[in-house]
């Protein structure tokens, strides 16, 4: 597993506990930089957890109605902190390809969701990448 994918996978469980916690992702995140008791937190990670609290909203907004047939809150806790740091990545992260943000979602989903979720992240991330273009215009405009 690269390096990226590693600080995915850290994102996942940090944006995760932070919200079963009830508190602050870049706040619980903050604690663990520098920590001994933990392993180290990748730069990438921080991008991430720092990206998806800064856009929740909007991320949250995009979830939800390109969701077909599922409210955010009836998801499962992971897909949400799934979908949230594919969405950021896909819409925010410059350098990650949509393909990548996409697959990384969906290996993520395969590794720690239920069966079902893999199709699910593929098909929410994908009908948003479908209008990537114009929504990264109007984030930016």
């Amino acid at each position: 597993m690269g390096a990226r994918s590693k600080a995915r996978k850290r994102a996942v469980d940090v944006l995760y506990e932070a919200e079963a916690r009830e508190v602050d992702p870049v706040t619980l995140i903050s604690e663990r930089v520098g920590s001994t008791e933990v392993a180290p937190v990748n730069d990438y990670t921080i991008t991430l957890v720092e990206g998806v609290r800064d856009n929740a909203p909007r991320i949250d907004q995009l979830i939800s109605e390109h969701a077909e047939g599922w409210n955010l809150n009836r998801m499962p806790a992971v897909d949400r902190a799934i979908l949230r740091i594919g969405l950021y990545e896909l819409l925010w992260a410059a350098d990650v390809p949509d393909a990548v943000a996409i697959d990384e979602a969906i290996e993520l989903a395969k590794t720690l969701s239920t069966d079902d979720s893999p199709r699910f992240v593929n098909g929410v991330l994908g009908r948003i990448a479908g209008i990537a273009g114009h929504l990264r215009a109007s984030l930016n405009g």
